[in-house]
């Protein structure tokens, strides 16, 4: 039997007018009719615009409010109440009051007036008076410069405040893991077949590098992510704002956020494209790329553990299977793994939605918000997850990597500029394929003493480099 819609009381709606006629709005909402036309016409995906862009939206209204008064634009006692706001919208009072979808007009204005709407109602009820969403709230602004900056400061105090720190905490996790590990030889790997040997502490320092690269190419790109398009208006032009009003915007974001913000070097260039946007995603997916080899070289050392690798233990954080007992899976760096190759995807989605650059517009702001902070809260959630439930936790398991370097054939490369590289190569095959120690057969093979072998084929030595010195012939 078919349902019928609840038919919702025409009290529960009041009608707001725009310059496309009247709206029905919901009586209870904030927001005007420029919200509810965004609202019914984009009913996409659910998704609304996340909390770090609603965030900079606040502080960048709070800011343009205060510079419109400075400047004499805006009268001092609505701009204050417009500041209060807005405030408020920047530290999440009324996230529920944005009900807009990401998937929505391509330069981010049903957002931009989304949140003019929401701040001019809560300002005027404070005045007890109309504040007008465009010419009070939006003075010296348009969507076209607006988005475009809040797309860089949202970035930028995500960075700052969430992946920076998660990704020194990793770097620092895994160098003091290398610390305690240090000294502990192990079997190394090429191509996924034993090759020399090398230190647990050395193997880690890669890691570690690797994040700390990771790290200053992020930090190179936030000079470019701290300038800004405030103040280019509605094509780069400026028009409608005050001559000053670019350098003390940024000025005053600055003073707010503790971040060294500027006007962009050119304005035409930051409302027609995002290749800051897209050069931080390409940093992220190398950043991902980095976050992926780490997770898969533990998967791969934690394998087992009787028919794997077994080279060390992970923690045991849950239970692995619902019907093997005793199973326990690398939970940890397969979700790791998953968040990589979420923003390697990320990072093709904002590369397209980057070169949607039409004339003086950008028109994928909203995707490119959206899909930009996701991938720097993936990211820091993962590297968190990483340093902490893998990294720090693991422990080596001495009795099997001890084993493998015993029996592993390859260590006989040490020896190579004092018996030649085929000698080597033969004791090798024969090593391997009769299954004893690659000592024992180099002892049978060669005329060197079982001594003189013994520190050419020494595990630990093996792992500083260097070429082992020639007997010296006697005159």
């Amino acid at each position: 039997m078919a349902r019928t819609a609840r038919k919702i009381p025409t009290a529960a709606f009041r009608v707001e007018r725009d310059s496309l006629g009247e709206v029905r709005v919901p009586a209870a909402a904030l927001w005007g009719a420029q919200t509810q036309r965004a609202v019914e016409n984009f009913p996409v995906s659910g998704r609304r615009m996340p909390r770090d862009f609603l965030r900079a939206l606040g502080l960048i209204k709070a800011t343009a409010a205060e510079v419109n008064a400075a400047l004499g634009v805006l009268d001092a006692r609505m701009a204050r109440a417009i500041a209060a706001a807005a405030m408020e919208v920047a530290d999440g009072m009324h996230d529920a009051q944005f009900p807009v979808d990401v998937f929505q007009t391509g330069s981010g204005t049903s957002s931009n007036m989304n949140a003019n709407e929401v701040i001019a109602r809560l300002a005027a009820q404070r005045l007890g008076h109309p504040v007008h969403p465009n010419d009070h709230v939006n003075c010296s602004q348009s969507s076209n410069d607006v988005i475009p900056t809040a797309i860089h400061v949202a970035a930028a105090l995500a960075l700052r405040d969430d992946l920076l720190p998660a990704l020194t905490q990793l770097a620092t996790a895994i160098e003091r893991k290398a610390r305690a590990l240090r000294g502990q030889v192990k079997t190394g790997r090429t191509h996924l077949m034993d090759a020399m040997p090398l230190r647990f502490d050395q193997e880690l320092s890669g890691w570690a590098q690797q994040i700390r690269h990771a790290l200053a190419r992020i930090e190179s790109v936030r000079p470019r992510l701290h300038a800004l398009a405030q103040g280019g208006t509605a094509v780069g032009t400026g028009i409608n704002a005050h001559p000053r009003f670019a350098r003390r915007f940024a000025s005053a974001l600055s003073r707010r956020t503790r971040l060294r913000l500027r006007p962009a070097d050119n304005f035409f260039e930051a409302l027609s494209c995002q290749d800051t946007a897209a050069e931080l995603s390409g940093q992220l997916k190398v950043l991902a790329c980095a976050l992926m080899k780490i997770a898969n070289d533990l998967r791969w050392m934690n394998s087992g553990p009787l028919a794997g690798l077994g080279e060390i233990e992970l923690p045991a954080v849950q239970p692995g299977s619902s019907i093997m007992p005793g199973k326990v899976n690398p939970v940890i760096p397969e979700a790791v793994c998953m968040v990589a190759a979420e923003v390697i995807g990320n990072d093709m989605t904002i590369a397209i939605a980057a070169q949607s650059g039409n004339f003086q517009l950008n028109v994928m702001l909203p995707l490119i918000a959206d899909t930009l902070l996701r991938s720097i809260h993936l990211l820091a959630n993962a590297s968190r997850l990483l340093a902490e439930r893998a990294i720090a936790g693991f422990v080596v398991r001495q009795d099997r990597i001890g084993a493998a370097l015993a029996r592993n054939p390859v260590l006989i490369t040490a020896a190579n500029a004092v018996i030649g590289y085929e000698k080597g190569a033969a004791i090798a095959r024969q090593a391997y394929r009769e299954g004893r120690p690659v000592l024992d057969v180099a002892v049978e093979q060669t005329d060197l003493p079982r001594a003189r072998l013994e520190k050419l084929l020494d595990p630990v030595q093996l792992t500083q480099g260097g070429l082992p010195q020639a007997p010296r012939r006697r005159r």
